[in-house]
């Protein structure tokens, strides 16, 4: 009958049946139980002692393009992002060594290793300053939201194929930097934001801040020596590209 105690309990080490309301074996003396049940006076029935409950973690409410238990964490180190600033700020650095037209773009026919090499080398500082703004904070939440492969891809595709464009174009300007990773990277980032908005749909990102550093960027092939504006506006077609493939993966996901 259910709620009906135990008779007796058998004593692991000897084998004799003992009372269920002791808490020593009185043949072996083993120790069967910490205490001895409550026993309930009115009905005479052993109620053992009910298990602590151990409190249940409180977890926020997901954000927007959350999945749930895949938690992104807001204060996550981006490793591709800051592997593409470190061998932007060497690649800087080692301007002190070498000329300018010894790494960079000029035409098609130029060595292989300079299409991989040019991306990383910045005619001066404030050209870089902005390039890397760009990289640094819309590869960081592209990083976060989406992982270190989108970013990687967005610079190869972006950045490096972008140069790969003017390259063939063969303007007879010298290609430095990547300004095309740097706009790319924000059009894929602000294009669903975009969208979103003008469907009337919560988003979280600063669309005036991202306008803001977008039109520095775009600005620099005119008032920068070996910043290509066929670079720049080629990145920016492929993240153009890119955030229309995420906003389209993000909706179907939902």
């Amino acid at each position: 009958m259910a709620g009906t105690p135990d008779l007796f309990v058998v004593c692991k080490k000897c084998g004799s049946e003992v009372s269920p309301y002791i808490t020593e074996c009185p043949y072996c003396g083993t120790r069967l139980r910490k205490r001895a049940p409550k026993i309930d006076r009115r009905t005479g029935d052993a109620t053992p002692k009910p298990a602590r409950k151990l409190p249940r973690p409180a977890l926020t409410p997901l954000r927007s393009n959350e999945i749930p238990g895949i938690r992104a964490d807001p204060t996550g180190r981006p490793n591709a992002t800051i592997a593409l600033l470190v061998l932007s700020i060497f690649g800087f650095l080692a301007l002190a060594f070498v000329a300018r037209v010894d790494v960079g773009l000029l035409n098609f026919d130029s060595d292989p290793w300079k299409y991989v090499v040019s991306g990383f080398v910045y005619s001066n500082t404030w050209y870089q300053l902005a390039a890397l703004l760009a990289i640094g904070i819309y590869g960081w939440r592209l990083e976060l939201r989406h992982g270190p492969v989108l970013v990687v891809a967005l610079f190869i595709a972006c950045g490096l194929g972008g140069n790969a464009i003017a390259a063939a174009v063969d303007v007879g300007d010298l290609i430095l930097g990547a300004p095309g990773a740097a706009l790319g990277m924000i059009a894929a980032w602000a294009l669903p934001d975009v969208i979103r908005a003008r469907r009337g749909i919560e988003h979280d990102g600063d669309l005036i801040g991202t306008a803001v550093i977008a039109v520095v960027v775009a600005v620099m092939p005119a008032v920068t020596y070996g910043a290509s504006a066929i670079a720049t506006f080629s990145g920016l077609l492929l993240g153009l590209a890119a955030g229309a493939l995420l906003l389209r993966t993000q909706d179907t996901t939902r």
